[in-house]
């Protein structure tokens, strides 16, 4: 069974950083266009960044635009991980974040574009 699985979550104040990371044991991330997305009680589920496979020439990620500015997404190929380096963390952040993967290409921010998904990692972000 293909398992994505992330980590890094947790509970911080505002302001702080957090690194969120997605990892499968079978799937080769690096031929995967990849998203992540979040979800706060509440409300539907949106995507936060998302980046195309690894093939070709240079990808690059993109963001809601809550988050432009305050969240990197990278991928380190070597390990077949993908990474959420969310920084400046304000409350309306907290949420459940799952990362997704998509069989080649760009999924973007749409959910239905992805095959793949982990079971999430939780954000709460409080004073």
């Amino acid at each position: 069974q293909v398992q994505l699985v992330e980590s890094g979550g947790g509970s911080v104040q505002p302001g702080a950083s957090l690194r969120l990371s997605c990892e499968s044991s079978i799937l080769v991330l690096e031929k995967y266009g990849i998203g992540w997305f979040r979800q706060a009680p509440g409300k539907e589920r949106e995507g936060v960044a998302w980046m195309s496979d690894g093939g070709g020439s240079a990808t690059y990620a993109s963001y809601v635009n809550s988050v432009k500015g305050r969240f990197t997404m990278s991928r380190d190929n070597a390990k077949s991980q993908v990474f959420l380096q969310m920084g400046s963390l304000r409350p309306e952040d907290a949420a459940l974040y799952y990362c997704a993967a998509k069989r080649s290409g760009w999924g973007g921010p749409y959910e239905r574009e992805y095959d793949y998904w982990g079971k999430g990692t939780q954000v709460t972000v409080s004073s």
